[in-house]
């Protein structure tokens, strides 16, 4: 019988972290504002990036081992932090990490005016211009050529297009 209770503590011990890992998950916001019932609503100057008049431009770069940020051209803007854009924008994306390559994916609903995934490098940024409101989710893919190990990164992130006023 002593065996049999031993046998449970040691089970409830160790399964005890992963039940409050998955009570604390299930409690959080999720991180993406596309699954929020108004995702317009991060929307505020200190999110806007650019403007009919002013292209925005979004630095793409490999951070970590396995990671890639989207940072756009916003006073104290965050990697991969969602962020607006106004229908008639023109967005540049570029990299100003040396001998870096990137690839953004919208998959099939992109907001710009192109077809398929956006590939550019830091000598090669490449010009878009937002043509559909909505939320959208992208992927970012950033390579540093030269390097081995973890030499691709990736993330996923979002962005708000809104309606010219």
């Amino acid at each position: 019988m002593k065996s049999v209770s031993s046998l449970i503590a040691v089970s409830i011990l160790l399964l005890l972290p992963l039940v409050i890992t998955a009570l604390a998950a299930g409690d959080k916001k999720s991180k993406f504002s596309c699954s929020e019932s108004n995702p317009q609503s991060i929307c505020r100057a200190a999110t806007a990036c650019g403007s009919v008049s002013t292209p925005c431009k979004i630095d793409i770069k490999r951070s970590g081992s396995t990671d890639a940020t989207a940072t756009p051209d916003i006073p104290d803007a965050k990697g991969n932090t969602p962020f607006c854009l106004k229908v008639g924008t023109s967005v540049t994306f570029y990299s100003s990490s040396k001998n870096t390559g990137f690839v953004i994916d919208f998959g099939p609903n992109s907001p710009f005016d192109n077809e398929g995934a956006i590939m550019g490098g830091a000598d090669r940024p490449v010009t878009v211009v937002a043509k559909r409101a909505g939320c959208f989710r992208y992927s970012v893919g950033a390579c540093t050529a030269g390097t081995i190990y973890g030499m691709c990164g990736n993330s996923d992130t979002e962005l708000v297009v809104t309606t010219a006023n």
